[in-house]
């Protein structure tokens, strides 16, 4: 068939426009952006180049074949993009949506550029199962890519709908996820599918929600109250981290910290007494640059980017806000992916510790806290960045190891003067050694005065004084000080040789 220039202008209208009418009206009404308003606003004015805008263009109904995918920049910078068109068919997959969706994932690697994911879709088209599903170029080649793209590349996702069945894995094999509040959602089975296999009632909502995800299984990464904030999420993300794993993080201008905010007064003298890891964080980094991730899950550890002296730094934290900074099962987990991305990106550790160590209890053993713990474990020793260990406040048992210790091969141990290291906190050794002898002793007084001398013995034991004249730590810093001992250190370890192993890959215990 040949088209004169009008007829093909016609039909390049047609399937920018995307589906009927009532569907853009239905999506208008949930705050729902069409998906090429989502390219517009994320992208740099002028920039996209679309790829595959006449998919299935013979097919009635189906333009673009429901997914837009193409090149772009953002700040100026190269990246590949798809975006679901739930306006067709609710973005569902058919079989050149699959191929479409491959083919950008395979450019983005091809050419060592950041993958932005736009999901808006109610999965695969059943009636299309044999085109798209079991073949070499089906619907399992798009996962095999982001597999093979996982942190060589960096891959984001920002999910305003469904990501449903086979299809919410795309945002789980991506670095993070900004999902909007009360529109996006992922789960395997539908709620009517649910309930046919197991009897259970239940909503998307209640079971895939955006809130679900961000706050207890941890697939998300940011909650969004709007569609714009979650484009703002991605921009801002890709800001820290390089074009792929060869780079380097784009340095900025250098900011000084905030001044608002007294590193001293901010960690209380009792142990007992909780601080908010966040605030210090804040008043170390470069001011407004620290960029939380996953703030609603695992809140006993803080994760996020920042930058210090301009450079980027990932930051891990112990928060004795929550749960008193003891790390758990899904803290380890948290910790683990974001050591991991963060080595895989080239960008440095630091780690924050004021942690008493590991959860203890039969509930945490079924949940199987020394695997989660031995995978976070793995993957602190296997970071090759730059790495340095702040001990803030304390670091107690198999929580120093998980916090970059000294037998971790940290560029640097620091600590502070309020800092502790021991195998578990004065109180409960003395408990644990003097049990008996302390039970023993009827009179009240005598025993409080027992209890005191012995942990006072235990505190001279564990000086941090001690501990650096041994060179087991390898430098005491005031906290009015810290900031510029980092800068410079990092500075120094800038180079490092980046070897850990001879192998292919390590068993991890996953």
């Amino acid at each position: 068939m040949t088209l004169d220039g009008e007829a093909l202008e016609q039909l390049r209208k047609r399937v920018r426009a995307g589906g009927a009418d009532k569907y853009h009206a239905a999506n208008a009404a949930k705050g729902k952006l069409f998906a090429r308003e989502r390219v517009a606003l994320l992208v740099d004015e002028g920039s996209f180049v679309e790829d595959g805008l006449y998919a299935n263009a013979s097919a009635e109904g189906l333009p673009a074949d429901g997914v837009v995918t193409g090149t772009a920049t953002i700040d100026g910078r190269q990246v590949c993009l798809m975006a679901n068109d739930s306006t067709v068919k609710a973005g569902s997959w058919g079989a050149r949506t699959v191929e479409k969706i491959i083919r950008i994932i395979e450019r983005a690697y091809a050419a060592g550029v950041p993958m932005v994911y736009l999901v808006d879709s109610a999965g695969a088209r059943i009636t299309d199962q044999v085109d798209l599903f079991p073949g070499r170029r089906g619907a399992g080649k798009i996962f095999w890519n982001q597999v093979r793209a996982s942190g060589s590349i960096p891959q984001v996702c920002a999910l305003f709908g469904p990501s449903a069945a086979g299809g919410a894995y795309i945002p789980a094999f991506c670095d993070v996820v900004a999902m909007v509040d009360g529109n996006a959602s992922m789960y395997l089975g539908s709620d009517r599918m649910v309930e046919m296999v197991t009897g259970e009632k239940t909503t998307l909502e209640a079971m895939g929600g955006a809130r679900v995800h961000c706050a207890e299984s941890g697939v998300g990464h940011f909650l969004c109250k709007t569609e714009a904030e979650a484009l703002d999420v991605v921009k801002r993300y890709l800001s820290y981290l390089p074009a792929n794993w060869t780079q380097a993080p784009p340095a900025a201008p250098a900011v000084p910290a905030s001044a608002k905010v007294d590193l001293a007064a901010l960690v209380p003298a009792s142990e007992r007494q909780a601080f908010d890891m966040r605030r210090y964080v804040k008043g170390l980094l470069d001011e407004d640059s620290f960029f939380e991730i996953q703030a609603l899950w695992a809140k006993e550890l803080t994760i996020g980017f920042g930058r210090l002296d301009g450079e980027v730094v990932g930051v891990v934290g112990n928060n004795s806000m929550f749960k008193g900074g003891v790390l758990f099962v899904d803290s380890a987990d948290k910790a683990t992916r974001f050591v991991q991305l963060c080595d895989a990106f080239n960008v440095p550790l630091l780690f924050l510790s004021d942690v008493p160590g590991f959860m203890v209890g039969s509930a945490v053993e079924k949940q199987g806290i020394i695997r989660h713990g031995a995978k976070m474990i793995t993957a602190i020793s296997e970071a090759t960045v730059p790495k340095i260990c702040v001990v803030v406040r304390k670091a107690y048992g198999a929580g120093l190891y998980a916090m970059a210790g000294p037998g971790f091969e940290p560029d640097a141990t620091i600590a502070l003067p309020t800092a502790k290291i021991a195998v578990m906190g004065a109180e409960a050794a003395v408990n644990a050694v003097y049990a008996n002898k302390i039970a023993a002793i009827a009179d009240e007084t005598e025993r409080a005065a027992f209890v005191a001398a012995k942990r006072a013995e235990y505190e001279r034991d564990i000086d941090i004084v001690r501990l650096a004249s041994e060179l087991v730590i390898d430098t005491i810093v005031e906290p009015h000080d810290l900031r510029a001992e980092l800068v410079r250190r990092y500075a120094a370890a800038r180079g490092k040789e980046r070897h850990f192993s001879r192998r292919r890959h390590g068993v991890t215990p996953v």
